[in-house]
C-alpha cells in the first residue's frame, strides 16, 4: 500500500477517536483534541492528494477510498453536531443526501465507463464544510455564532449548487439508462 493510500486509512482510522472526543465529556480539553484530530484528518486529504497526483501514486483504491473516506468524517462530524445542537437536522439531511446522489451518479457513469471528477463547486462545498466543522467545534461564543451561522448557510448553498452543476454537467451519464 502506497503513502496516500496509508493516509487514506489513517483518516478513516482517526473518525471513531473524534467522535468519541466530541460526544463524551473528558473535560474542557475534549473538544479541542476532537478539533486537532479534525485538522489533522483534514490535512490528510489535502496530502495524500497532492502525493498521489506528484508522485504517479493513483491508484483505483485510492480513487474510492479518499473521497469515501472524506465523506465519513465530513457526515461524522456534522451528525456530532446535531447530537451537540450546534446544527440544525434538516441541513445535515440535505448534504448527506446530496453525497448518495452524486455517489449514485458516479456509479451509474461508472458502470457506463464515464470517469467523472470533482468540479470547483464541489471542491469549494468540501472546504467550506470543513472550515464550518473547524469553527463549530471550537464554539468560540459571542460574535462567532454569526459567522456559524454564515457558514452553515453557505455551505448548505454550495451544496446545492454543486449538486445542480455536477448533473447538469453530466446529464449525458443519464441518457445511457434506459
Amino acid at each position: 500500500m502506497n503513502t496516500p493510500n496509508k493516509l487514506t486509512m489513517l483518516r478513516i482510522i482517526m473518525i471513531p477517536f473524534f467522535v468519541v472526543f466530541m460526544l463524551v465529556d473528558f473535560g474542557s480539553w475534549s473538544k479541542w483534541a476532537a478539533l486537532a484530530i479534525f485538522v489533522i484528518a483534514s490535512l490528510t486529504d489535502t496530502l495524500d492528494g497532492y502525493l498521489a497526483r506528484r508522485d504517479h501514486l493513483v491508484t483505483n483504491f485510492g480513487k474510492f477510498m479518499d473521497p469515501l473516506a472524506d465523506k465519513l468524517l465530513v457526515c461524522s462530524a456534522m451528525i456530532c453536531m446535531i447530537e451537540l445542537g450546534r446544527i440544525p437536522s434538516w441541513v445535515v439531511i440535505v448534504i448527506i443526501g446530496r453525497e448518495f446522489v452524486i455517489s449514485g451518479f458516479r456509479l451509474i457513469a461508472s458502470d457506463n465507463g464515464v470517469v467523472i471528477a470533482a468540479n470547483y463547486w464541489g471542491k469549494l462545498k468540501t472546504v467550506c464544510q470543513m472550515v464550518m466543522i473547524v469553527v463549530l467545534i471550537a464554539d468560540l461564543g459571542g460574535g462567532f455564532v454569526i459567522l456559524e451561522q454564515i457558514l452553515i448557510y453557505a455551505s448548505l448553498a454550495l451544496t446545492v449548487i454543486s449538486l445542480v452543476t455536477y448533473l447538469w454537467q453530466n446529464r449525458s451519464v443519464l441518457s445511457f439508462q434506459d
